[in-house]
């Protein structure tokens, strides 16, 4: 049997409704990652059935959503201010979920929001018009932008010993929230739905809170913590990080926590969660604009439209996992009937292996590496499992079929 790296099953095995397959790592935490993690995958039964689509089946016969809003209702008035103050803190990007997030919050249901959001490595312009868009529709808002010097070294570091360009990023928007929170004493923070939706074990799903772990995990005066595959303590004594400029990829503490009650809830446990229906009312609402061409690795114009690295973190995705972004899109859509699983599989095939060639320049120039060095990376990363050389091109042992 071929070898596989991350821990990843020998067998792959693919779910019998969506288009993903048991090498799709859960969530972690990403402050204790680094290159010898061994991952947890998608669990999928001996029916076939991935725990993501079990989820869906779940959410759409077992869930009464309007018991649901009537949850979210009494939150809400809970935390609703008598005096005009911002009453919820809601991280944006002036994607769909987002703007659909924060617009129903405030003309739906009457809170004041502040929006937040940790900028992207590089904006498109499709994604700088939508953020500005959403903010004419309505919304205050705080850009916190990370020193871009510091910024870029850790990105170059986790794409070099992690394959994962995005880890940085991906610390820091997780926190935007509750960091602003606490800064605003605003103990009420909504993010868009839990990722537990996307084959995370079912229990994941049966809370409305983010796990406090994942807020409170990253201490960077914890020097035994991990970022960008680093210990703190070498980002420090060898990459000649300062550590006042990683203060801003830094957890709150469980006192600042306590001190204002602070409460991180996902808007997907209240209300039926679906991204193309969040496209739609985006568009209505927020004027938010599709791409004019697809998103590379996908057959969809209106995900990963912010940034022009975003690309890079799924094509990542895709070499070490044999999953990109078409897996990405097309497994949501066929969950929320959108398309059949056959669609699917046609498109996956035809758009997911697709190279990111679009902003492969200004990627290579962001992190500063030559091309000799993107390619030795990522074919350094490639499970046996997954991926097989012929005629001097990778090709994937075992593509998504039909069953």
């Amino acid at each position: 049997m071929p070898k596989t790296k991350f821990g990843l099953p020998e067998e792959i095995i693919f779910c019998k409704r969506c288009v993903i397959s048991n090498q799709r790592p859960v969530t972690a935490l990403e402050t204790k990652h680094k290159s010898s993690n061994q991952k947890k995958t998608t669990a999928i039964g001996d029916d076939g059935i991935c725990d993501a689509c079990r989820w869906s089946d779940y959410k759409k016969t077992q869930i009464d959503w309007t018991k649901k809003e009537d949850e979210l209702l009494i939150l809400l008035d809970k935390h609703r201010s008598k005096k005009g103050e911002y009453d919820v803190v809601v991280p944006a990007s002036g994607g769909k979920d987002s703007c659909y997030v924060a617009h129903i919050l405030k003309y739906k249901y009457g809170m004041n929001p502040i929006t937040v959001t940790w900028a992207p490595h590089i904006y498109t312009d499709i994604g700088w018009k939508n953020f500005y868009s959403m903010i004419n529709s309505g919304f205050d808002n705080i850009l916190i932008t990370p020193n871009s010097s510091v910024h870029k070294k850790l990105t170059k570091l986790a794409f070099l010993n992690l394959g994962h360009p995005f880890q940085p990023f991906i610390v820091g928007q997780r926190l935007v929230g509750p960091r602003t929170a606490i800064e605003k004493k605003i103990p009420l923070v909504f993010y868009g739905e839990n990722v537990a939706e996307y084959g995370n074990p079912l229990k994941d799903n049966y809370s409305p809170l983010m796990d406090v772990n994942l807020i409170t995990a990253f201490n960077v005066n914890n020097h035994e913590n991990f970022l960008s595959g680093v210990k703190i303590k070498n980002l420090l004594d060898d990459h000649k990080i300062d550590q006042k400029d990683l203060k801003i990829y830094s957890s709150p503490t469980q006192k600042e926590i306590n001190e204002i009650g602070l409460e991180v809830h996902y808007m997907s446990y209240y209300r039926y969660w679906s991204p193309q229906e969040n496209f739609y009312y985006a568009s209505q609402n927020t004027n938010f604009e599709v791409a004019q061409e697809r998103t590379p690795g996908s057959y969809s114009k209106y995900s990963g439209l912010d940034d022009k690295l975003e690309c890079f973190h799924f094509y990542m995705m895709m070499i070490k996992f044999g999953m990109g972004r078409a897996t990405w899109d097309a497994a949501q859509e066929i969950r929320d009937g959108k398309i059949s699983r056959e669609e699917g599989v046609m498109l996956v095939n035809k758009y997911d292996t697709e190279f990111p060639d679009r902003y492969f320049e200004e990627f290579l120039d962001y992190i500063s590496i030559d091309k000799e060095t993107f390619f030795k990376t990522i074919d350094s990363l490639r499970s046996e499992n997954l991926w097989i050389r012929k005629s001097n091109n990778w090709e994937l042992r075992k593509p998504v079929y039909n069953f």
